[in-house]
């Protein structure tokens, strides 16, 4: 190989890193997965009949429960032809505010009427004011019949109002869940099927309200791409019966084991080692209600548990599980200019947990993986089975024809079903791969003559180039570890409960206002600009008026401050009287 092919192929490369986006490029959902979800419950009087126990009220506080431990944003809209009760997005950061919830849903009243768009329309303001960015959003709508409108309001009236709120959740990404609770047969069931299929929802039909907690379950783990895996059912004699729980990987985060029965249970658990946990513990979430009793076990061991349950003699007792996984699935396309059709691209992806490349062979082993590629000219979907290997999956799709093309990997288990980002590719700009006879192509001939100057200029573009992919790397290089944050107020002394932020779904750089949730009254913190550091370190950058000190302390942090694994920093605004204190974690 002569030295100006070297040169050209050197040149090549370099460009084919910062101007294509799939070149080593992966395509991932950034962090955990969160919910921003509004429960929003018919109450009107007719459901004294339909659901004569209130199991939709306990329906909804299975849902509270099962929700991650910490991050998880829910509201409430209670509705007939007006709204009743409303609980703005309320953040569940520890048992407390799940009581507190759960206290609100048992405190609904009913009343006369029903309009099914009140529902919707408030869900969707509720979402609109108090959503969190990076947060999935979902509504969940449960209604027992048809509109009985006062005398004020015509239908016309409530179909517009109806209409408005779904586009304006679909145009927003909010799928809408349907429960029809079909208990007198009146159901108006193609309604409820246009909310859902219009915002990419689910409708559930049920003649029975005693089915509501288990569709509640359904829908929590089928909107976190996770799901439902029944257990041993049993039928109480009075006596512990013994349910086994199998934890498949270590990368469980959670496992909810929801056990519904309309009489009471007692419980005893037993981990993989066979010694008896106590519930509650600081591991072990325990919460019970009239029609269900629900264990969460925080970052399980993996392996075989044990659950024994004793309830009312004759009794069904139905047990389900849901893993709760800190997992996505990143892609990664190679590298090309540009596609033409009939060239064979290769595709590779892998599962992350926490930010990192997963290795549990666990996670891999009797996994499915799906290629899926839809041609954004003709709007036609294939499905193209990938390798399944100790840590990854791998294959290739042939470009048909000059078309734009979406990619997303699909990875699916027994217990859960991720997919990764989409990425896109086009072959719009290359002429059909000429075919030869053997398959085989000769290299390229390059006949250019070079003189000094054109080497000159070569190594000035080379390192040109060279610059604006490490500015490219900077800026795109990702967080490790998790903030710990409180806030005090100065006046009263009172601090808020500590709050874990994981940094892995920020890239290059990102504000403590973003960690803040972009509350108002912290504008000032805008300008204090967290970079990833050498190492698995974060560098601090303070451009506004804040204080910052560390081990009492103030320092200047105008140029940049490195913050390693355990390092404790405290922020005085001058805006508002409070601080805030930080504690990085790796």
């Amino acid at each position: 190989m002569n030295h100006t092919t070297s040169v050209f192929r050197l040149l090549l490369t370099l460009l084919l890193l910062l101007t294509c986006s799939q070149g080593a490029w992966a395509a991932g959902a950034d962090g955990d997965t969160h919910i921003d979800a509004v429960l929003s419950v018919d109450v009107s009087t007719s459901m004294n009949e339909s659901d004569v126990n209130k199991v939709s009220y306990e329906a909804m506080k299975m849902f509270v429960d099962m929700s991650s431990v910490q991050g998880d944003k829910i509201g409430v809209v209670a509705y007939t032809d007006q709204v009743l009760r409303e609980k703005a997005l309320l953040k569940m950061n520890s048992v407390q505010d799940k009581q507190d919830l759960k206290k609100f849903i048992d405190q609904l009243t009913r009343g006369p009427y029903t309009d099914i768009a009140v529902g919707v329309s408030e869900a969707v303001k509720v979402l609109e004011s108090g959503s969190e960015q990076g947060h999935v959003p979902l509504i969940v709508l449960l209604t027992d019949g048809n509109n009985s409108l006062n005398a004020g309001k015509s239908q016309e009236q409530s179909d517009k109002v109806l209409s408005d709120a779904v586009k304006k959740a679909k145009d927003k990404g909010i799928p809408i869940y349907t429960i029809g609770l079909n208990a007198d047969g009146q159901l108006n069931k193609d309604a409820l099927e246009r909310i859902s299929n219009e915002t990419n929802g689910k409708l559930f039909v049920t003649s029975s309200a005693d089915d509501l907690p288990q569709i509640l379950s359904e829908i929590y783990a089928s909107h976190l791409k996770l799901k439902v895996v029944p257990l041993t059912g049993i039928t109480a004699n009075g006596d512990f019966q013994e349910v086994a729980v199998q934890i498949p990987n270590s990368s469980v985060q959670e496992a909810n084991i929801s056990i519904m029965s309309a009489k009471p249970v007692e419980v005893k658990l037993f981990n993989p080692a066979g010694q008896e946990q106590a519930i509650p513990s600081d591991q072990i979430v325990y919460s019970t209600s009239n029609a269900y009793s629900l264990i969460k076990i925080l970052n399980p061991a993996q392996g075989d548990w044990k659950l024994k349950v004793k309830g009312v003699p004759k009794e069904k007792i139905d047990i389900n599980l849901i893993y709760n996984y800190d997992l996505q699935v990143s892609m990664e396309l190679s590298s090309s200019i540009s596609y033409r059709p009939g060239d064979t691209v290769p595709v590779k992806a892998y599962l992350q947990s926490n930010g990192q490349k997963a290795t549990d062979a666990e996670l891999y082993k009797n996994a499915k993986s799906t290629l899926i590629v839809t041609d954004l000219d003709t709007k036609k979907t294939q499905e193209i089975p990938l390798a399944v290997s100790a840590q990854s999956f791998e294959g290739s799709m042939k470009i048909a024809d000059a078309h734009d093309y979406s990619l997303k990997v699909k990875v699916e288990n027994a217990n859960f079903v991720k997919e990764s980002a989409a990425a896109t590719i086009s072959a719009k700009s290359g002429a059909k791969a000429p075919e030869t006879g053997t398959g085989t192509s000769e290299e390229p001939k390059i006949n250019w003559a070079v003189t000094g100057g054109s080497i000159a200029g070569a190594l000035i573009l080379i390192a040109a180039l060279l610059y604006a992919l490490s500015v490219w790397k900077k800026a795109n290089k990702g967080f490790v570890g998790q903030f710990v944050i409180e806030i005090k107020d100065e006046d009263t002394g009172e601090r808020t409960t500590p709050q874990y932020k994981k940094l892995n779904a920020f890239k290059g750089k990102f504000q403590l206002h973003q960690l803040l949730q972009l509350a108002p009254e912290f504008a000032e913190t805008q300008t204090i600009i967290f970079r990833p550091g050498a190492g698995d370190t974060v560098a601090l950058f303070n451009e506004s008026g804040c204080v910052i000190e560390k081990g009492g302390r103030v320092f200047d942090a105008a140029k940049g401050k490195e913050l390693k694994s355990g390092d404790r920093i405290r922020i005085t605004l001058q805006n508002v009287n409070k601080s805030i204190s930080l504690e990085y974690i790796k």
